[in-house]
């Protein structure tokens, strides 16, 4: 008599399924039931129909929200990968093969990662198994129409932005300072085009960015971020034709929607300026800077120096020469430094200044001196005046400068000890009067 006998059945390898999402545009992310609960929720299913095979989705998510699918840096793709390299995964699962990539070469490479790690991928919406050949090809022909699509809608977007910038239509992207948007439009800023019209108006009569610049910020203006204006700021700003009314796609103006800030007569007086070349503006601006110190300083022995310069190339060095060098006059040992660079004594003058003028009993002796020309002398303004110095010195044109040292100083001594500034009270409350006196308009007003 013989026995019936039971086969028994294999149990299935556990396959550990990661799920893999993806959406272009952020638009409808913030729904209760957006398109990657969508695309999760299908294939979440297809995992389920397939758990006699051992498949079981692992509870890890692997989003991308907003993210193109024509670039490999994605975050949750990052860790995906991350993940498959680290052994942790067994099957890539997605709704459709674009959401993984719609690049025909990123795609290969991906597929090289899940071979490299054993790692079957399977596309909820289209069958086939990329461990054949078959497989391999019809997926290969699934990702050309992908990136075919791919190709077709930027091509669609840019002919979009084209046709609507020859219209004059905003069409996104960075608001200029000047304007606001509104209702996709852009919209005169009162208070940020007069900005714009005063650095317009004053790059015309300075003719030099970098001056500008450092004037603008020691004044606390203030870009349409918030943050100081810098050069680099500058030149977008003066070179931006929106301000002119215009919208331009790829070099060329169209008549736009929104006002105008700056008239044609005033741009083309900026831009003939911004025509010449850098180096010849630099010197320019060179030249008409005075030399501060012109008059006022001396060597240790009493000889004056006086400013000169030399040529080298394109460039210009300033200094201060004795004039004992000067005439080929016969010098002792202890004449001390017969020319040094202009710029590096200003900045040490202009330096112990500014120490000089913190110090308490400077202005102690300047509120002295100002009693004694008037009884009513507000310490508080004097010493806040004195506090404001710098700020006001670094926004002043050179001429400007060059007056305020010649108001200040009364002798300037260069020996092989260093430097010795000998200030002019009376100057000095002087300047202080100048500094304090919109002050006292304002408060007049």
């Amino acid at each position: 008599m013989s026995r019936a006998q039971t086969a028994i059945q294999p149990i299935p390898r556990r396959q550990r399924c990661a799920i893999y999402t993806r959406k272009s545009s952020e638009e409808g992310l913030d729904m209760e039931f957006n398109s990657l609960d969508a695309q999760r929720e299908a294939c979440e299913a297809y995992v389920a129909s397939q758990r006699a095979e051992g498949w079981a989705a692992i509870r890890e998510p692997y989003d991308d929200g907003g993210v193109s699918g024509g670039t490999l840096e994605r975050p949750a793709l990052k860790r995906l990968l991350a993940d498959v390299e680290a052994g942790l995964i067994d099957v890539i699962v997605v709704y459709k093969i674009d959401r993984l990539s719609r690049s025909l070469m990123d795609f290969a490479r991906l597929v090289e990662i899940f071979e490299r790690n054993q790692v079957t991928f399977v596309s909820v919406t289209q069958s086939f198994n990329t461990t054949t050949s078959m497989g391999r090809l019809t997926l290969n022909i699934l990702l050309s129409f992908a990136q075919f699509e791919r190709e077709v809608i930027g091509e669609r977007i840019r002919d979009k932005v084209a046709a609507s910038r020859k219209r004059g239509m905003w069409m996104g992207g960075y608001v200029p300072l000047g304007y606001d948007v509104r209702d996709r439009k852009l919209v005169v800023n009162e208070n940020e085009a007069a900005t714009v019209r005063m650095i317009f108006q004053r790059f015309a009569a300075i003719g030099s960015a970098t001056m500008l610049a450092k004037a603008l910020a020691a004044e606390g203006v203030l870009n349409k971020r918030g943050k100081l204006v810098d050069k680099g700021f500058l030149y977008k700003l003066i070179n931006n034709r929106v301000y002119l009314g215009e919208a331009v796609h790829k070099g060329t103006a169209y008549p736009g929607e929104h006002a105008a800030i700056i008239d044609q007569g005033l741009w083309d007086n900026v831009h003939s300026i911004l025509q010449e070349s850098p180096r010849l503006r630099a010197k320019n601006t060179r030249a008409q800077t005075p030399a501060l110190l012109k008059g006022i300083i001396f060597t240790e022995t009493g000889t004056a120096m006086t400013p000169t310069a030399t040529k080298k190339g394109s460039r210009l060095y300033r200094y201060y020469a004795s004039m004992d060098l000067i005439r080929n006059r016969p010098i002792g040992d202890s004449a001390g430094p017969l020319r040094l660079p202009a710029g590096m004594v200003e900045d040490a003058v202009i330096g112990e200044i500014r120490r000089m003028i913190r110090a308490p009993e400077i202005a102690a002796r300047v509120i002295k001196a100002l009693r004694e020309e008037s009884a009513a002398v507000d310490e508080k303004a004097v010493i806040k005046a004195l506090g404001e110095f710098d700020q006001i010195w670094t926004a002043l044109y050179p001429a400007e400068q060059t007056r305020i040292i010649q108001l200040l100083v009364d002798r300037v001594t260069v020996g092989t000890s260093g430097i010795a500034v000998d200030l002019r009270q009376e100057g000095l409350g002087s300047v202080l009067r100048d500094m304090m006196a919109p002050r006292q308009k304002e408060a007049c007003a």
